[in-house]
């Protein structure tokens, strides 16, 4: 069971590490952590994320919390309804962007804050392991009720829409949590057209899996932009918290450079405001942050770590290498719709194309993140710092390795048992020769490495 409780949430695969049993016994330890206060509770669309949140809800109830179902619904929406509700914690049954045979559960506290492996997750894991067989009953069992804020989530996102232009917008919902949301907000807006797709939940997932970091899942929204003459396409994964864009011309937008785009256009109504950026992120972020008169700030990768850092700065907004988009004006919450209206605003006020927008952001030549399968993770990372000891070295997340002219990260994954590489160079004859430079040490550490194909 040990696997399943990962840097910022619980993910396993369904039934043979994570299944009802489990399920119910966190539920009850959320309990107890929760001091038995009122959580919402949701879940995505996933064949067996009904069966997980009952038992969730049932440990819950049973060790003598309360719980407010909000039935299928998308995380930042959940998100949403904790704030909104003033409640003392939520759960969300979701393995967000991994295949369908994987599920999870994301754990907040009031405020929507998450529990992190730094923060909650270990005192959690280690009630749960020491709970032999099924919970004990509570001298008095919680309330269960049912609750729905859907009209009022799309009233709160549909208030940041300003002042929109004749745009239209491709979208790719993914067959996941934002299909449900898409045609109540736009409908709103009969100036803003859609041609929306996959827009019926189904947590199978037919179409082409839920992480659309994937090149290949976004194949049919770069060929519906080009088609339909968009002025931008948005994809989204399984929960609706992190989405990617694609311009006009059906090319799909690192997400850097999509924080430091929407991090500038901020700037021009919020003078000095604080962004965050994950390491991983291009150069270019925080100089154009820097350019026009804001603070960046380098943070850890992953969600509950971000948002806490977030709250700590009052940071009005922070991006993610893996396409998840936080704002100040969601509760620090992570937000793929939301992001799609900030990009509808944009475009809306530069009234020039995006691919235009994005053009001067290209600065750099970078490598894009490349998922390695290796046997030996901590003698790789040793390895490459003897390697290149004459840099600035920074273990902030993983290992961070610099040069005047080039730059590398490498860390593992908090969710998959791969390491993730970025690395980013002036030039792109650069980046090609540190590139192979920094995989010749990795593969004489450990000769067994594959690199994923993207």
């Amino acid at each position: 069971m040990t696997g399943i409780f990962k840097a910022y949430d619980i993910r396993g695969s369904y039934p043979a590490e994570l299944d009802e049993t489990v399920a119910e016994k966190i539920g009850a330890a959320f309990a107890t952590l929760m001091n038995c206060g009122t959580v919402a509770v949701g879940r995505d669309c996933r064949p067996s994320s009904p069966a997980l949140a009952s038992a969730f809800n049932r440990g819950y109830t049973g060790a003598g919390g309360s719980v407010t179902d909000f039935g299928m619904t998308s995380s930042p929406l959940l998100y949403y309804a904790i704030i909104k509700g003033k409640f003392d914690g939520g759960a969300m049954v979701t393995a967000s962007h991994l295949p369908p045979s994987t599920n999870g559960i994301k754990l907040c506290r009031g405020e929507a804050i998450p529990l992190s492996g730094d923060e909650g997750l270990p005192a959690l894991q280690h009630m749960v392991e020491e709970r032999p067989g099924r919970p004990g009953p509570a001298p008095s069992a919680g309330h269960y009720r049912t609750g729905d804020l859907t009209g009022a989530y799309i009233d709160m996102v549909a208030g940041f829409i300003r002042d929109p232009r004749a745009l239209t917008i491709a979208i790719d919902a993914g067959d996941g949590m934002a299909g449900p949301e898409v045609r109540p907000l736009f409908s709103k807006f009969p100036i803003l057209t859609t041609v929306a797709f996959n827009l019926e939940p189904d947590g199978r997932f037919p179409h082409h899996g839920p992480n659309p970091f994937l090149n290949s899942a976004t194949d049919e929204l770069r060929a519906i932009v080009r088609d339909s003459s968009a002025d931008f396409g948005v994809a989204f994964d399984g929960d609706a918290d992190r989405c990617i864009f694609v311009d006009e011309r059906g090319d799909r937008i690192p997400a850097d450079l999509v924080t430091a785009l929407v991090a500038a256009s901020y700037l021009a109504h919020v003078p000095g405001a604080t962004f965050l950026y994950d390491l991983r992120s291009s150069r270019v972020v925080a100089e154009t942050i820097t350019q026009h008169g804001g603070r960046a700030i380098r943070c850890r990768v992953g969600h509950a770590f971000i948002r806490e850092q977030m709250r700590q700065e009052n940071a009005l907004f922070a991006g993610e290498l893996s396409g998840h988009y936080y704002f100040r004006d969601t509760g620090f919450c992570d937000n793929g719709i939301f992001a799609m209206v900030q990009m509808a605003n944009l475009l809306s006020i530069k009234g020039r194309p995006l691919s235009e927008l994005i053009a001067p952001l290209k600065k750099y030549s970078s490598t894009g993140e490349i998922n390695i399968r290796v046997s030996h993770r901590d003698t790789i990372m040793e390895a490459l710092r003897d390697t290149f000891a004459d840099a600035k070295a920074e273990t902030l997340d993983g290992l961070t390795i610099e040069y005047p002219t080039w730059w590398f990260n490498l860390r593992s994954s908090n969710t998959e048992p791969l390491i993730r590489l970025n690395l980013e160079a002036d030039t792109e004859a650069g980046r090609d020769r540190r590139l192979a430079e920094v995989l010749r040490v990795v593969r004489d550490t450990d000769p067994s490495m594959e690199i994923e194909a993207g």
